[in-house]
């Protein structure tokens, strides 16, 4: 279960965007969510072979951290629906340059140096 997050105990910025972001899942979410609002259906669908239980502890820690809004509309059948924050939108603004530093080192796609 997650530790309440102590600002004072971070050595960096870094050390403290990891501590929201980190794990395979989350950036993968955060992705997922940028493009539109997702129900956790969808979002399962979308990021096969997470778990269940996986993407509900994820999505609960960036709804703390302020990161997801959860919304749950009151109609027959009920459904919730995810989506970003402002605080999230942000937050994979800044992940974007990372995401094209993988796709030109990683993934193969610069010319030779």
């Amino acid at each position: 279960m997650r530790t309440t997050r102590r600002p004072g105990s971070y050595v960096c910025g870094i050390d403290a965007a990891i501590d929201v972001i980190g794990g395979k899942w989350k950036v993968l979410i955060l992705w997922a969510l940028a493009q539109r609002p997702h129900r956790f259906g969808e979002l399962r669908r979308e990021l096969p072979g997470i778990t269940e239980k996986v993407l509900t502890a994820h999505l609960r820690e960036l709804e703390l951290d302020g990161i997801v809004n959860r919304k749950a509309y009151a109609e027959v059948p009920p459904h919730v629906e995810y989506s970003l924050t402002p605080l999230g939108t942000t937050l994979n603004e800044a992940l974007a340059p990372l995401g094209a530093w993988g796709r030109q080192n990683i993934l193969g796609n610069t010319p030779p140096h």
